[in-house]
């Protein structure tokens, strides 16, 4: 484009001006608006990667968080059924418990009665003997010595009803012993249904005791999982944060690096574009002889289309920055410029100082604005003492009276 600007010059007024110009431009190239893009187009694509890999492990974590719930309800069913059980067994417990003090009962009252029936059963003998011995009435003595029939038949009723007394007696006995006996064996039998019982809900609990072991186990597997996954996407999300502001910050970058691209145009096409800055008039007690643009060549080697002001005053005259910046350069070329000094003012605006007697500065020097630089004088391609000051912005040279 500087080509096509420059066109209408001569040919050795464009070689002066493309040496003076490079000596311009600052040491690192800002990114261009198209290159921004591009970094922002990156920046984009690797978002959203970050954002399925997000999106992937939120489905995880979301899946795993279910298996938890699911895993956690069914636990506590689990634990119901242990409660529940658990009570179960307590009242069986306390049931055989019941039982065995009424089998114990059984078995004192068995006992007594069993007592009761061999104490009878010998007080009978007993006294069937000690009739006999003591020669008490017998049978024999029913039958033989019965005065008459009458007497016999009352000497039999009264051993009869002896006997029968006895054998009454017995009978109760022994009803009562059978009885107890079977209460004691219906006892025995329902207390081994309920020990059955006991046991069946002893195994019912520890197998479910069992399964909450393993339910825990794989509930701190998926909760360990689930915090892993929990890293992961706080890494991912502050991953993704940090893209998000840096393609923020690119944005801003994009918008600066299109306006400074749209002053170049500006420049490009002859407009001078604007500057917040404020600029001092380099030098004092000067004359314009030569404007910025077409002009006619004042001597051999110059240029026609002039590409600053030049300032006449008398040699020596102080030079001072007309913003502060950096110096890019601070050298003399023969068949130009003379000794001049450059400085870059940071912002795409960059300053030229020709003609110099001498510049009091240094390369990459730090200069405030107002301050010296250097003395006017009338070395290089010039008539006669003068400051031949230059504005460019992007390495386009604009006119300096719009902002002086």
């Amino acid at each position: 484009m500087r080509k096509s600007h420059f066109s209408r010059s001569a040919v050795a007024a464009l070689l002066a001006a493309v040496t003076v110009f490079c000596s311009l431009s600052p040491g690192v190239r800002a990114a261009t608006s198209s290159e921004i893009k591009d970094e922002i187009t990156d920046l984009k694509v690797e978002n959203a990667v970050i954002q399925a890999q997000i999106d992937a492990i939120r489905s995880q974590y979301n899946a795993t968080a279910s298996e938890i719930q699911a895993l956690v309800d069914k636990k506590n069913a689990v634990d119901q059924e242990i409660a529940l059980l658990h009570e179960q067994i307590i009242n069986v417990n306390e049931q055989l418990r019941i039982y065995g003090q009424m089998i114990a009962d059984t078995q004192e009252r068995l006992d007594e009665s069993n007592a009761q029936l061999t104490s009878l059963n010998k007080q009978y003998k007993d006294r069937i003997q000690a009739m006999e011995e003591e020669g008490e009435v017998t049978y024999w003595q029913v039958i033989f010595q019965s005065k008459s029939f009458t007497d016999f038949l009352d000497r039999m009723n009264i051993v009869d009803e002896i006997a029968a007394a006895d054998t009454r007696r017995l009978v109760d006995l022994q009803v009562a012993a059978a009885n107890v006996e079977e209460n004691q064996r219906i006892l025995n039998e329902e207390m081994a249904d309920l020990q059955e019982t006991r046991q069946m809900l002893s195994d019912s609990e520890a197998m479910l005791e069992e399964k909450r072991t393993e339910s825990d186990d794989i509930l701190r597997e998926l909760i360990a999982k689930q915090e892993e996954f929990q890293v992961v996407l706080d890494q991912s999300e502050a991953l993704q944060n940090e893209l998000m502001n840096e393609i923020a910050q690119k944005q801003k970058e994009l918008q600066a690096a299109q306006y400074k691209e749209e002053l170049v145009k500006m420049a490009l096409r002859g407009e001078n574009p604007p500057s917040n800055a404020t600029w001092l008039e380099p030098v004092s007690g000067y004359t314009i002889t030569s404007a910025f643009g077409y002009r006619k060549a004042p001597t051999k080697g110059a240029s026609t289309y002039h590409q600053g002001i030049d300032m006449a005053c008398p040699t020596g005259t102080p030079i001072y920055a007309t913003r502060s910046g950096t110096v890019t350069t601070a050298s003399y070329q023969a068949g130009g410029a003379g000794y001049y000094v450059s400085i870059n003012h940071g912002d795409g605006f960059a300053s030229i100082y020709m003609h110099m007697t001498r510049y009091v500065v240094a390369k990459g020097q730090s200069v405030s604005q107002g301050q010296l630089i250097g003395y006017v004088g009338s070395t290089g391609v010039s008539t006669g003492p003068h400051l031949h000051f230059g504005i460019s912005y992007g390495g386009t040279y604009v006119n300096p009276m719009a902002y002086l």
